[in-house]
């Protein structure tokens, strides 16, 4: 064991104990998979990251460093805070990506390109592993863990890019906000909830907070049955590649999360092209060394 430079970064914030917190390992050579998933359970964050260099292969296509990001009990092939804080926190540490103004990660997904958008970084959505609506039986078990009628889930869809996100729309922001769901009929699930604000069908119509267009929530299995995480990258990605290909959302939008637990997390979605960007603002709250 030793010590190696480590930050804890909160993402999808500009304020400080915001957003939703990351710890990052700036140094990971050399420490096993069986001590990086004991560290991040340590943590009791929802992940943590180990920076490494590239592959000889990620390497020779552009990575400027690789990462292995952890949850509580196994490891992503990818997640979005971890890319945007663990990107900032390489940024910050002194890290020149080998393309001024762009950074290429490598993680389990593979590459994924990251980019600054002003005071905020932003990665291109990956590919969805999985797609296309959900099982029936699947939303009608949603609704019931969820508390709602089914006929109040207006859409849904497989959010999986790693994380294996089932997507429901409901018909209002408030009523995501009201959520109760029931951890017993819901445990092994991974449930990414999104409802309009303003009217329905016309996304963006409340310009009162922020032109957000939408709020999102994202549960999934915890410790002590079901967890909820403040912001979400990941399933704002898949979210993000589902509503606007459904012609359900802009091609332009800010996402809310994290509002039920206190938090002010924003997501920035932005399409160009083929590319879905989601972006946000990342912010050091503690710099230092870990032993590990």
């Amino acid at each position: 064991m030793k010590l190696r430079p480590f930050q804890q970064v909160d993402v999808f914030t500009d304020q400080a104990y915001r957003g939703n917190p990351l710890a990052v390992v700036l140094d990971g050579e050399g420490i096993s998979t069986e001590a990086m998933q004991e560290f991040t359970n340590w943590t009791n964050l929802s992940e943590a990251t180990f920076l490494l260099p590239p592959t000889p292969e990620g390497r020779a296509a552009g990575a400027d460093y690789r990462v292995r990001i952890f949850c509580p009990g196994r490891e992503l092939p990818f997640a979005g805070h971890p890319t945007l804080g663990s990107c900032h926190a390489w940024l910050g540490a002194g890290g020149q990506p080998q393309t001024p103004g762009r950074v290429v990660q490598e993680c389990g997904v593979g590459l994924v390109p990251l980019r600054q958008d002003g005071a905020r970084l932003a990665f291109a959505a990956p590919e969805r592993l999985r797609s296309g609506p959900l099982d029936e039986a699947d939303v009608a078990l949603i609704a019931r863990g969820l508390g709602v009628p089914r006929s109040d889930i207006l859409h849904h869809a497989w959010c999986d890019n790693g994380p294996k996100w089932r997507g429901v729309m409901l018909k209002s922001a408030e009523q995501v906000l009201a959520l109760r769901p029931d951890s017993a009929i819901l445990a092994g699930l991974d449930i990414g909830v999104v409802g309009p604000r303003g009217k329905v069908g016309v996304i963006g119509a409340d310009t009162s907070r922020e032109d957000i267009a939408f709020e999102v929530r994202a549960f999934f299995p915890g410790n002590a049955g079901l967890a909820e995480d403040p912001v979400t990258g990941s399933l704002n990605a898949a979210l993000a590649q589902w509503l606007i290909g459904a012609g359900l959302a802009p091609t332009s939008y800010i996402a809310s999360q994290g509002t039920a637990l206190g938090r002010a997390g924003r997501v920035h979605v932005h399409q160009e092209g083929a590319d879905i960007w989601i972006g946000g603002h990342s912010v050091t709250c503690v710099q230092g060394e870990v032993l590990l």
